[in-house]
């Protein structure tokens, strides 16, 4: 007997049913992305002017912590499954050209040393000079710069700065150097004294596409990092230009980057998805202190859930094209996995 149709609203186009994939055992075969602690890099914030942990109250469970018991925080965050560190500095002290970024006793130089003696973790440094610097700013500026916000940093002679402290870095034993100064011609100084040190195989990580953006003031406070007098929008990019971040992308591919960040991460996942589109090197994202803030204070108020909210963010990163994220729920996220 023939069996009577059945009108459907969805006609008879049986492929019009995506509802089908997503049902408990085929959901998870379907997926598109995975999120992994092997993703994650864990930003860690030495400080050369404090014996004890102190908390950062703007990124709450974060902290600086002393020189001392940098292996021991290193060591944390190894045993969430996350195994890349980004170590930034807090200096015993400053002065116009950031000297102790590049000494060979600074802070960073004496955490890579003790991390890399005594932990399996692979150890990143940031690269640049505004946590050293009296004024703040991420290079050397114009002596009368204090008094005309538009004078702000000599980009070329920076670069030799820049590139004593990634050769002091990878000196001390760092896996991986990133410079952070958005300066023009950063990667290939760089580049070209890490070769001529010894150090060829030391791999650059550029931040290569870096934005003057709102959301970095926790970090600045944590870095104790900002500036003095005036802003970086003279050597930051412009939230506006998605086509400029191409053509910074493709000078630090010209130079020798290794792997391409964005930063920040989720204003700009369009950004993040243009350059794996148009490089296929190693895509790296910065879900920055801002990001992190905020997501932390809605989960505070019970506005959100803050693991939920944590790992879509951290997922919708994955989707837009980062292979390796910078982030501040690195644990947390590592930990939930």
């Amino acid at each position: 007997m023939e069996r009577p149709h059945r009108s459907s609203p969805l006609g008879r186009d049986d492929a019009r049913r995506p509802r089908r994939l997503r049902a408990d055992g085929i959901r998870s075969l379907v997926s598109e992305r995975s999120l992994s602690a092997a993703d994650l890099i864990a930003p860690i914030f030495i400080d050369a002017t404090t014996e004890q942990r102190q908390p950062i109250e703007s990124m709450p469970g974060h902290e600086r912590v002393p020189l001392k018991a940098a292996v021991p925080r290193v060591e944390e965050v190894l045993a969430t499954g996350v195994e890349a560190v980004m170590l930034f500095g807090i200096p015993e002290s400053k002065d116009e050209r950031g000297s102790r970024a590049y000494a060979e006793d600074g802070v960073v130089q004496a955490a890579v040393r003790q991390v890399t003696a005594e932990t399996d973790a692979y150890v990143i440094t940031d690269v640049c000079l505004c946590e050293y610097t009296d004024h703040g700013h991420c290079g050397v500026v114009e002596t009368d710069a204090h008094d005309d916000p538009e004078l702000t940093v000599k980009n070329d002679e920076s670069l030799d700065l820049l590139a004593k402290t990634a050769v002091s870095h990878a000196e001390a034993g760092a896996d991986m150097v990133a410079p952070s100064a958005s300066l023009d011609g950063m990667v290939g100084a760089i580049r070209q004294e890490l070769d001529e040190a010894g150090f060829e195989n030391c791999p650059i990580m550029s931040y290569a596409a870096k934005y003057e953006s709102a959301f970095y003031g926790p970090f600045r406070d944590a870095a104790d990092g900002a500036p003095a007098f005036g802003d970086r929008r003279h050597y930051q990019m412009d939230p506006a230009n998605s086509r400029e971040a191409r053509r910074e992308v493709e000078l630090d591919v010209t130079e020798g980057a290794d792997v391409l960040m964005v930063k920040p991460a989720l204003p700009y996942l369009d950004i993040v998805a243009q350059v794996r589109r148009d490089h296929d090197h190693p895509v790296a994202a910065y879900n920055v202190s801002g990001e992190y803030a905020m997501v932390h204070a809605a989960g505070e108020k019970g506005w959100l859930d803050l693991e939920a909210v944590a790992q879509e963010s951290l997922l919708s990163i994955k989707r837009a094209g980062a292979d390796l994220i910078l982030t501040y729920f690195a644990e947390d996220v590592a930990a939930a996995l």
